[in-house]
């Protein structure tokens, strides 16, 4: 099984960070808005439609307001298995990290995936620019 860590620092209160995360049918809008394009909610799931074109039915797995950490997974005809895991840690007052750990199979798609990823950090760092000095 094939597993993906990022380790993202961002220049945004852990709370504020997380509230964007726990808010599963807004990621377009306000963790990753770019990356993903479309979402939309469908009982504990959400729709996401990605810049690329591609769609994802993510189904929300867990949530957990005292560890800060959610868990969604995705299963269809491309990916067997998906697991995804982000927990925000508090990093001072001001800023935070973002801990985002995805194991797939199969293995021959984590370079998409990785690829991917990549994209959407990029995407969270525009959402949580840096404070004006």
């Amino acid at each position: 099984m094939a597993t993906i860590h990022n380790d993202i620092p961002l220049n945004a209160p852990a709370s504020a960070v997380w509230d964007a995360v726990r808010d599963f049918g807004a990621v377009d809008r306000r963790l990753a808005p770019g990356f993903v394009t479309v979402c939309e909610t469908d009982g504990d799931a959400r729709i996401v439609t990605f810049a690329n074109g591609v769609v994802a039915r993510e189904m929300l797995v867990d949530c957990d307001e005292a560890r800060k950490r959610l868990v969604y997974a995705i299963s269809n005809e491309r990916v067997t298995h998906y697991n995804a895991v982000v927990q925000v840690i508090a990093d001072g007052a001001a800023k935070c990290r973002l801990l985002w750990t995805i194991d797939l199979l199969p293995n021959a798609f984590a370079p998409y995936v990785e690829g991917q990823t990549k994209l959407a950090v990029a995407a969270m760092h525009r959402a949580f620019p840096p404070a004006a000095a």
